[in-house]
């Protein structure tokens, strides 16, 4: 049993092969894939074309499009719904303890500075590496305490670059 959340309605969802229930109400349905990320689906003599747009595994997110409307949706497991239950989901989620260097590089550039607030996806850092400009973005909120590393340094993998 997973609970979902499409374009912000909840709703209860269990899966048994070509069987699935929604809030308790029985769907039987046939799947195909027809091609990455791209599936036929027959429900009631009624045929659909289901493809899965985006898919973010950390946050068990994902946009689907079938028949060419747009849905968003969220799946929690049991786990999931524990944690929410104990108020625990969201503890480690967002808070950011240090950004450290994802390979071996070049700072080419800091976009940051001690004492700044940022936020999740943010952009706080260029750095180069195989002659690839990477900008790093920050994993979750928090706020800048300290910078490690100045432009034009060179860095080694897992190297601590900021301190949240």
């Amino acid at each position: 049993m997973y609970k979902t959340i499409v374009n912000e309605q909840a709703m209860e969802i269990a899966f048994e092969n070509e069987v699935i229930k929604i809030d308790g109400k029985t769907y039987e349905w046939d799947m195909v894939e027809i091609g990455n990320k791209s599936f036929h689906v027959i429900h009631k003599n009624k045929s659909y074309r289901a493809e899965v747009l985006a898919f973010n595994k950390q946050e068990k997110a994902l946009t689907v499009r079938i028949n060419g409307s747009k849905y968003n949706v969220e799946v929690k497991d049991k786990l999931d719904l524990l944690l929410e239950r104990l108020g625990m989901d969201k503890l480690a989620a967002n808070e950011v303890k240090d950004i450290k260097a994802p390979m071996p590089g070049l700072v080419l550039d800091i976009l940051v500075n001690e004492g700044d607030e940022v936020k999740k996806g943010d952009q706080v850092m260029i750095l180069e590496a195989m002659k690839m400009e990477n900008v790093l973005k920050s994993p979750g909120d928090g706020t800048v305490k300290s910078i490690k590393v100045k432009k034009g340094e060179g860095v080694d993998k897992n190297q601590v670059m900021i301190l949240f």
